[in-house]
């Protein structure tokens, strides 16, 4: 039986990441770990993290040199077979989505990276809506010219397979990550689940202006800049007509 590594990335969190502890404490698949990577939370964080202390739940609380220094520490470690990274706030979207996401992986003779859909719910975990970008029916590393059409924690990645994500990206280095998997997965399966309820939660105009252009930076790496370019001004069309 597959199992997986639930890594959640934690800073003052004490708002959002019960939630979070519940939905993985509640999975029905018993081959299961949540890792919770703290980066010394003064808030009550850890108090929560203490008092949903079980067997299935291992955490530390330490400085981190940020996001994604912290998912690597998470995924360093894992024991699991699977690594999937679960923001505080996000949830798995039912009970049983992960023993429906390990027995997809068996049906499908254990791939490289399985990805699925994502729902995003608000702060009482009401559904508003699925995510704007489907998840294609085939997944390529190709096939981020037209954004992120899988959500990160959709994303789910064998951990023989994984490499650290680049911290010179201070905030689009899942972006990066992504695609460096895909690149380097011999089998991408398509679970057609809806796999997790991601929190709706719009980041400050700075971080998302930031992001973004990390992200052009990213895609002009892979994709080289006149296809970059052009796919931008596609996305500056579709924007303005919906």
């Amino acid at each position: 039986m597959k199992s997986l590594s639930v890594i959640t990335v934690t800073w003052n969190a004490a708002a959002t990441l019960e939630r979070t502890l519940l939905s993985v404490r509640e999975q029905s698949w018993p081959h299961l770990e949540h890792l919770v990577i703290d980066g010394g939370s003064e808030d009550g964080t850890l108090d929560l993290i203490e008092r949903y202390q079980q067997e299935q739940l291992r955490w530390v609380s330490e400085p981190d040199k940020g996001l994604y220094d912290a998912m690597n520490k998470g995924a360093a470690m894992a024991t699991g077979d699977y690594l999937c990274f679960l923001n505080a706030g996000d949830t798995f979207f039912a009970p049983d989505s992960v023993e429906q996401l390990m027995r997809s992986a068996e049906d499908a003779s254990a791939p490289d990276i399985l990805y699925g859909e994502t729902a995003i719910v608000d702060n009482a975990g009401t559904f508003l809506h699925m995510r704007r970008l489907k998840a294609p029916e085939r997944l390529t590393w190709k096939s981020f010219k037209q954004g992120m059409v899988v959500c990160h924690q959709a994303f789910i990645v064998k951990r023989e397979l994984f490499e650290p994500y680049d911290l010179s990206y201070r905030f689009s280095s899942d972006f990066d990550w992504c695609i460096r998997m895909m690149k380097k997965a011999s089998s991408i399966h398509n679970t057609r689940l809806t796999l997790i309820n991601y929190l709706h939660e719009g980041m400050t105009t700075t971080n998302r202006k930031a992001s973004l252009k990390e992200r052009y930076r990213i895609m002009a790496k892979y994709y080289g800049h006149i296809s970059t370019f052009l796919h931008h001004l596609w996305f500056l069309v579709r924007a303005v007509f919906k």
